[in-house]
């Protein structure tokens, strides 16, 4: 994990246009620290294979930014920064061929948890509000990280629902984290949200306007490449959102969509997507299968019971979803046959357990 004042030069050095991911890479290769890099020449900044053109860039624009008073705008802010070599940077997204080598994170997060992407049009219809939504709570509640990127329409009907089902969700922006930037300008109370529950994401630097061309789709990458899955909820013909599902498929991630109405121009991309193989899915149990996660679901929607007697305890112990008699549960649990009787009673008020049917017990 880089040391602080690293940390203050890396984030100067993303700054100036033209630093990105790939040159930030061999900038550190050649050079011992950020700081040397920040004060090289322009000839030992040629030097490093990043161009000329770019080397003249640094020397300029170094000139008029001052690498401490932007950190304190980030901390000001309580915007976090990750590089690629901090143990927190997701390892899903180090896979990808474009992997931002920073990352800015508002908030807290475990970002190699389980996640799933949904993402769909901003010209929603009512019934892609209630798919987006239901399915995003229903992933929430089973355990898994809902990520969108926040924009009017789907996105924001998704962080919506895992937010409901008291769950974590992300949002990467295609802009900077500070609140004066948050785009669109309407769901700052949204963001804010977001943020104490899971985080926002970004790879801008502070003071990074919403609207800069390519910002977007460069977005739509860390979407995509932090998601075991994408599930596309509503897409018309030539909507950006395919734009994410094919970087899922190129970053060989499975990609899922929601059917629609033949006759909705909302639907006319999701229902291409299933013609082209994306895997057709209604409800959360197909995405969950098919990412073998089915066991975390099962978990999560597992009702909690606190015994309040030793004899509840025991008896936790041995039902399952298989029927067990009452005369082989007093034999395993080795408690008389009248106290498993009376304990199976008070466990049938609590709704923890159910007779099916000659004294055969389940646990519900």
């Amino acid at each position: 994990m880089p040391n602080k004042n690293d940390l203050v030069y890396l984030n100067a050095l993303n700054i100036i246009n033209g630093v990105g991911p790939q040159k930030m890479r061999k900038l550190m290769v050649f050079f011992n620290s950020p700081q040397e890099i920040w004060t090289a020449s322009l000839a030992t900044l040629s030097q490093s294979g990043v161009g000329e053109s770019l080397a003249g860039k640094i020397v300029e624009q170094r000139a008029g930014i001052d690498p401490e008073s932007e950190w304190l705008k980030m901390e000001k802010e309580n915007i976090q920064m990750i590089t690629e070599t901090d143990e927190r940077y997701p390892l899903l997204l180090k896979e990808i061929p474009t992997a931002p080598y920073i990352l800015y994170m508002k908030g807290e997060m475990d970002l190699n948890a389980p996640m799933i992407s949904i993402v769909g049009s901003r010209k929603f219809t009512d019934y892609g509000s209630r798919v987006a939504y239901s399915f995003a709570k229903d992933l929430a509640k089973a355990g898994i990280t809902v990520i969108s990127g926040m924009a009017y329409g789907i996105d924001s009907i998704a962080h919506r629902g895992a937010l409901d089902g008291g769950g974590k969700t992300i949002a990467v922006l295609g802009d900077s984290l500070d609140d004066k930037n948050i785009y669109p300008t309407s769901n700052l109370n949204l963001s804010r949200e977001i943020s104490a529950n899971g985080c926002l994401l970004s790879d801008y630097p502070i003071e990074t306007p919403a609207g800069i061309p390519g910002n977007f789709p460069a977005r739509n990458r860390i979407v995509a490449g932090l998601s075991m899955g994408t599930l596309i909820v509503e897409a018309g013909e030539k909507s950006g959102t395919l734009i994410t599902a094919n970087l899922a498929l190129e970053f060989n991630r499975d990609v899922f969509a929601v059917p629609g109405p033949i006759f909705s121009s909302q639907s006319l991309g999701t229902n291409d997507l299933i013609k082209k193989g994306a895997k057709a899915v209604t409800s959360i149990r197909d995405i969950l299968e098919e990412l073998c996660l089915e066991e975390k679901e099962e978990k999560s929607l597992a009702p909690t019971r606190i015994p309040d007697t030793k004899e509840e305890e025991a008896l936790l112990h041995i039902l399952s979803s298989d029927p067990l008699h009452i005369d082989n549960i007093s034999k395993v649990s080795k408690l008389g046959t009248a106290t498993v009787a009376s304990t199976l009673a008070m466990m049938e008020i609590k709704g923890w357990v159910r007779n099916i049917g000659g004294q055969n017990y389940i646990l519900c």
